[in-house]
């Protein structure tokens, strides 16, 4: 008796052949920046089953089932459904989003992701924050233990939605038994991103404020994809900080990248750039600065300890922000056309702090003519 034809025997293999294994993992926000990185990274994992993307919009990625919806939706509950766990990256930290809607968007989403989840019978979600919930304080050690007191205010872009996204984590379990939350919480991240710490590298002099320490830690985000597979993997749960390892001095950063510093008295600094973004002048507030100012960085010994590592140095992901940047020029945290760069010149902090009280004056002025 003649032998099958071989398409016919590897039909049959593949119908007789085990199911893969591993979680079902769906990701929201996942048409775009991380959420599109991690999207592919685990579409192509033979750890994982299968990846359900959600966004507003299709992505690129053909492996994964999409479904296109906004995270606010109660009717995610029936999409989430079959997932294993959640990987929540719909989240809206641009800085020229109004902020309030900004963090109605935010808040508004991760409750409604959690409550879903719940419903759904997924068993963990994995949430997205920043190491800046630590707060960047004088007094901060040098690292930082992952369970350090979040000591950070609202007064940072996005700070306080975070804050507010990792109180809902941490309410969830009880609120829901069974669900496991885990917070995954990345350093500086480059990559592709747009923030007020990555614009402080986009102007002409780096502005230190007299009297502080810098300290700068960074994430590649291609680490911190690699950090939320081993989260989705339960590798390692609980708050993770994920970044390089070590940190980088004021000095170390200058010599690094060629940008001299701007070095100005600690009130003046803070006073302008509150001024500055008080009359909608710049995006970033008055407390974006104090993460140029102290320290806040974080061990990430969890990681560590179940054997991830980074794949990148501060060095390394100090180079490709430059690199990203170059040609860019922004003052204290607003973009600069090539025309205004140039009439800011190397002076560019200067001008634009030490001018923010004839601004303010100005402002007044035509105030008080309408």
């Amino acid at each position: 008796m003649s032998s099958p034809d071989p398409q016919v025997r590897a039909a049959r293999n593949k119908s007789t052949s085990p199911p893969p294994r591993g979680p079902v993992v769906a990701v929201t926000g996942a048409a775009s920046g991380v959420g599109a990185l991690l999207t592919e990274r685990l579409a192509a994992s033979e750890e994982v089953k299968q990846v359900v993307a959600i966004d507003e919009r299709r992505g690129e990625c053909a492996e994964a089932e999409w479904h296109i919806l906004d995270v606010r939706d109660p009717a995610i509950a029936d999409r989430l459904r079959g997932a294993d766990v959640v990987v929540h990256l719909a989240l809206d930290l641009d800085l020229e989003t109004d902020a309030a809607a900004r963090t109605a968007y935010n808040v508004r989403g991760t409750q409604t992701v959690l409550t879903a989840a719940a419903a759904a019978g997924v068993h963990r979600v994995v949430l997205c924050t920043s190491t800046m919930v630590y707060g960047a304080l004088p007094d901060n050690e040098l690292p930082l233990s992952e369970d350090a007191e979040l000591r950070a205010t609202a007064e940072a872009t996005g700070v306080g939605d975070l804050l507010e996204i990792e109180r809902l984590g941490r309410r969830a379990p009880r609120a829901h038994p069974g669900l496991n939350v885990t917070v995954v919480r990345p350093a500086v991240l480059v990559g592709g991103t747009d923030t007020a710490l990555t614009r402080h590298f986009e102007s002409p002099r780096l502005l230190v404020v007299a009297g502080s320490r810098p300290a700068w830690q960074f994430c590649h985000v291609d680490d911190l994809c690699s950090a939320l597979e081993y989260a989705v993997l339960e590798k390692v749960d609980g708050e993770l900080a994920v970044g390089c390892d070590g940190w980088l001095e004021q000095e170390e950063v200058e010599e690094l990248s060629g940008i001299r510093r701007m070095e100005l008295p600690s009130a003046v600094a803070l006073g302008a750039a509150a001024r500055l973004h008080r009359i909608g002048l710049t995006p970033s507030p008055a407390g974006d600065l104090a993460y140029t100012m102290y320290p806040w960085v974080v061990s990430g010994s969890r990681l560590h300890d179940a054997g991830w590592r980074p794949a990148y140095t501060n060095e390394e992901v100090l180079a490709q922000l430059l690199d990203e940047v170059s040609g860019r020029h922004t003052v204290a945290g607003r973009r600069l056309g090539r025309k205004d760069a140039t009439a800011a010149g190397a002076a560019g902090a200067t001008v634009s702090l030490l001018g923010a009280a004839a601004v303010v004056r100005r402002a007044r002025k035509a105030r008080r003519r309408i």
